[in-house]
């Protein structure tokens, strides 16, 4: 069961990542990002009163409302990259944010073994040849690379921010505080915006159903992820979790025809399984 629902996880994240760098190539990043995160933290709010999540409220859940405000601009950054570069390659490419709670480790006074030193050296190696040659292939450039490793070390903090806030219970609560300030921080980036050019609300309220699938889909994954890492191996959990680059990067291909080199696949190959050798160690 908790094999399941950990695969079930990584299955949402890939559709929702392919679904939110899909619309971002016909919406503003910011629209898809506000509306999406709001419709994640509508759903959530309905889920924490359903529940009576209020008791489970402490002093560590400011660190969920700094997980919130760092949110949207790793997801604005992330959108932004899957529309403007191959999904094939900035997807797998996101993963390596794990290297934060791994670096947060090491603050603490944890030391990595063998095992996460290899993890962090192919996952290294794998961003350099995704992001290589290109002659032949789809462009990756600089900007896109920026782009996806900005959001994936911000994807990284807002992780062992939400992991820190959850210590002690009430996850559904925390997942419920940083969606909402999600929905808040990007409302003031879209009203900052607006006073420099026109929201196109129309096309904002033609995409909202698909909008709400991709926020409800991350947010069913969060849960499953935490349902699944509870009863058994937390390791375990993460590995299989860790494979949704690969459901954005199938899609990807089925639905864009995107075409990759060889190289940029052998090196989104090795970020994945740096990642995967990460969580395993």
């Amino acid at each position: 069961m908790s094999a399941g629902f950990a695969l079930l996880a990584s299955l949402l994240w890939g559709v929702a990542d392919y679904g939110g760098g899909a619309i971002t190539r016909r919406l503003p990043a910011l629209t898809v990002v506000v509306l999406s995160q709001t419709a994640a933290a509508a759903v959530l709010a309905v889920a924490v009163t359903a529940v009576g999540g209020r008791p489970g409220a402490s002093p560590a859940l400011w660190y969920a409302v700094l997980a919130g405000v760092i949110g949207p601009f790793a997801l604005l950054a992330f959108y932004r990259a899957l529309a403007l570069g191959p999904m094939g390659v900035v997807s797998p490419l996101a993963t390596v944010g794990v290297l934060v709670p791994i670096g947060v480790g090491l603050f603490l006074g944890e030391r990595p073994g063998a095992v996460q030193g290899l993890g962090i050296a192919v996952a290294v190696a794998g961003v350099a040849l995704a992001g290589g040659p290109q002659r032949g292939g789809p462009a990756v450039g600089r900007r896109v690379l920026v782009l996806t490793l900005g959001a994936a070390f911000a994807f990284g903090a807002v992780l062992a921010l939400v992991a820190h806030a959850g210590a002690g219970g009430a996850l559904l609560l925390v997942l419920c505080v940083q969606r909402l300030t999600n929905a808040v921080v990007g409302a003031g980036m879209l009203a900052v915006r607006a006073r420099r050019q026109p929201l196109e609300l129309r096309a904002g309220l033609r995409e909202l159903p698909a909008l709400t699938a991709v926020g409800v889909a991350d947010v069913a994954a969060n849960g499953l992820y935490a349902a699944a890492s509870r009863p058994g191996s937390v390791a375990v959990a993460a590995v299989l979790a860790s494979l949704y680059p690969v459901v954005t990067a199938l899609m990807a291909r089925g639905l864009l025809k995107e075409r990759l080199l060889r190289v940029q696949v052998l090196g989104a190959g090795l970020a994945v399984a740096g990642t995967l050798i990460l969580a395993a160690g």
